[in-house]
């Protein structure tokens, strides 16, 4: 669902967001605010290139990566780099970070036929390693494009996620079952713990229901076994995901992060694989029985394409994976905000209370129509993009991005984090408005300026239906419960997991509200 960090990102990142670290560097000259002077006053009758641009050396990298151990917060690194060395830089690793929406947009719209991320050479390691077939976020070129044209149907076009909006609020149900049933074992009757591992058993339970067709139970009292193994496994991925990309091939018989990775990796394969197995028999066994092969996304992609069998199992299991991960960070993060921020969480109550009879769910044409529900969700991943960093490689042309000419092959980074707080576009963008997103006649952001999903045909292939689950879900959550926060808790600050995630589990006080149906 969403796009995913590069090599060069990933090494380039380790940095500390902290001035005083690099205080004596930029004094030596090495890229700090009067190179960036200087190089906007680069003589006129000479066009600016990328040797014109402030940059981040290399010493200067290291020295952060060896003795600064900020790699897991690197969207605030972002916002200090853009302090220190303006909206565009080198950042030491044959790569240029942009942190405007102006030229955020000037790239994409630049973009090619078969857009590229770049390097994604360590999640196909894994691919060839155990002999799966490259899924859309690794595969790149023609290949990614077809796959993709395949990918798309029954699952981009708002009609087509239409159609599961029955599939989601039956899954909706029996997580609001699995709330009551929390809230219960609690001391004060109401309080739900570490909230982001329950919503990751409603995000699995809700794509499964999806991809594979059939109800995983998930959200029983009793969670079927491996569930929660592939949600560990996810997390074993993506924690080792940055050292494996930042450190070297012969340090991995040294270094226990290859392993972990691997085993990652494993774990996540292993679990969607033995659904698509599950499936294959069940297709098979029609076939075998002169039976119409009928059904709906995965049942399309195995009988219906000319994907191979290892193509499937790379395909499914990226989707699977992003459709879990980031979609319930997303509603983590939404469920906080609106703990923190009444007035909005009052607002929305009364849209979702007043919009749909008490004793029936929406449907997916009544909750896009919601527009302080969909501004909240807007406006929660504005604050907590899915993925902090992005990039691309304009591989085929020159280009002219910021006043500076680019040859091709030149790699951007793009610093989602900083350009959706950005407080020319954002005034107070730390502070939860889903207001700013309205369609009430005042001003919009730029449409740039926050882009979770992506753009273009590189865009995440599962929006709509991510964007409908979590619609679904925060509708019922809000109409039947007041979300209060935890004070035992204390601060909660995110950290960069690939995607930004809670650095403590998340407790929240679910107070149900009175006379209104679950």
């Amino acid at each position: 669902m969403a796009a995913w960090l590069t090599r060069s990102v990933m090494q380039r990142n380790w940095l500390s967001p902290w001035p005083n670290a690099v205080a004596g560097v930029c004094r030596r000259g090495v890229g700090g605010p009067s190179s960036a002077a200087e190089a906007l006053s680069t003589s006129r009758d000479k066009p600016r290139t990328v040797e014109d641009l402030p940059r981040v050396s290399f010493l200067e990298l290291l020295y952060r990566m060896a003795f600064q151990g900020f790699y897991n917060r690197l969207h605030e690194l972002q916002i200090y780099e853009k302090q220190l060395y303006g909206p565009i830089y080198r950042n030491g690793l044959q790569s240029v970070s942009l942190n405007t929406a102006k030229m955020l947009e000037e790239v994409l719209r630049n973009e090619e036929k078969f857009p590229s991320r770049g390097d994604m050479t360590v999640w196909k390691e894994h691919r060839d390693l155990r002999g799966f077939g490259y899924g859309p976020f690794t595969e790149e070129g023609e290949k990614w494009y077809n796959l993709r044209a395949m990918l798309n149907k029954r699952m981009l076009h708002p009609k087509d996620s239409a159609q599961y909006d029955g599939v989601i609020n039956d899954v909706v149900t029996d997580f609001m079952k699995r709330i009551y049933l929390l809230r219960q074992g609690s001391t004060t009757g109401d309080l739900v713990t570490d909230v982001a591992n329950e919503l990751y058993h409603f995000s699995l339970e809700g794509i499964a229901s999806i991809l594979f067709e059939t109800r995983l139970g998930c959200l029983n009292e009793e969670i079927p076994a491996g569930t929660q193994d592939f949600i560990n496994a996810i997390a074993q991925m993506f924690s080792n995901n940055m050292p494996v990309f930042a450190t070297p091939k012969w340090s991995r018989s040294l270094l226990p992060y290859w392993g972990r990775y691997i085993a990652g990796w494993d774990g996540i394969f292993f679990f969607a694989k033995g659904l698509i197995d599950k499936k294959m028999e069940v297709i098979q066994q029609r076939l075998d029985n002169d039976q119409n092969v009928e059904g709906e996304y995965l049942t399309y992609l195995l009988s219906n394409t000319q994907m191979s069998t290892k193509d499937v199992y790379g395909s499914i299991a990226e989707l699977l994976l992003a459709g879990v991960d980031t979609t319930s960070n997303t509603l983590t993060w939404t469920l906080h905000l609106l703990s923190k921020y009444p007035e909005a969480q009052d607002r929305l109550y009364e849209e979702v209370s007043t919009s749909v009879p008490a004793d029936r769910s929406p449907s997916a044409a009544e909750a896009t129509r919601m527009q302080y529900l969909r501004a909240v969700i807007k406006e929660a991943l504005r604050m907590y993009p899915v993925v902090p960093i992005n990039a691309r490689i304009i591989a085929e042309k020159d280009v002219v991005i910021g006043g500076y000419q680019f040859p091709k092959k030149t790699t951007f980074t793009f610093c989602h984090y900083a350009i959706s707080h950005d407080e020319d576009t954002f005034p107070e963008p730390f502070t939860f408005r889903p207001e700013r997103w309205l369609r009430d006649g005042r001003e919009r952001p730029n449409a740039f300026a926050s882009i979770p999903f992506g753009f273009g045909v590189r865009g995440c292939v599962g929006r709509r239906i991510a964007e409908l689950e979590m619609y679904l879900v925060l509708f019922r959550v809000i109409r039947q419960f007041e979300i209060k926060p935890d004070p035992n808790m204390g601060e909660l600050k995110c950290i960069n997991r690939a995607v930004l995630i809670p650095d403590k589990p998340v407790s929240l006080h679910f107070v149900e509200r009175g006379g209104n149906a679950a």
